[in-house]
């Protein structure tokens, strides 16, 4: 196999992340150059993928939340995120248009893919968000979300379904959007400086 390939962005993969990112040329190509230094092999294991992360996250323990993020962008299943992988993660979880970013919240609470979330996934992905969150902060939080069981009971509340019951996506879209409070409960922003 020749490298000319590896170094160079194919136009496809180019084209393709123009139209599902709005990201524009200069920018695609910059980070797969930086890709390219960073991962030699064009792969992204989920250890690097947590090295990342924690950079973003320098005061709280990021890995389990970045091992969830790393499976809803594995879409192949294959143990890692290539190129096109992960531009995609980089743009649902910053600049993604809204109903993007719940399809994907939506998988990553789809602990096990099957196309269904159920309130142990709902306190597994809060237990992972929890963790993302500064000990400080953590104290400073309102009484009926100050565990991660609260916050999963409370966010569950928002989609009225039993405790044994499943959630598919359009519900969990919907009441998303319906609910304020679940979009800020599905996950954690860091406070800005």
């Amino acid at each position: 196999m020749g490298n000319s390939t590896s170094s160079a962005l194919s136009k496809e993969i180019l084209k393709d992340l123009k139209l599902t990112t709005h990201f524009t040329e200069d920018e695609i190509s910059q980070w797969y150059e930086n890709f390219q230094k960073q991962c030699p092999t064009g792969r992204i294991t989920p250890e690097e993928f947590e090295q990342i992360y924690a950079r973003f996250f320098p005061d709280s323990d990021a890995k389990s939340y970045a091992r969830h993020v790393f499976r809803s962008f594995d879409t192949n299943d294959d143990g890692t995120l290539d190129f096109k992988e992960y531009i995609i993660a980089l743009h649902m979880t910053s600049t993604g248009e809204p109903t993007r970013k719940l399809e994907w919240a939506f998988s990553l609470f789809d602990v096990d893919k099957n196309g269904y979330i159920n309130k142990t996934e709902v306190t597994e992905i809060c237990q992972a968000i929890f963790k993302l969150i500064p000990k400080e902060e953590q104290a400073k939080l309102p009484e009926d979300e100050n565990t991660p069981e609260k916050r999963a009971n409370k966010l569950w509340a928002y989609f009225e379904k039993k405790d044994n019951e499943r959630l598919a996506e359009g519900e969990f879209i919907k009441g998303v959007i319906e609910n304020e409070n679940a979009m800020r409960l599905i996950h954690y922003e860091p406070a800005k400086e």
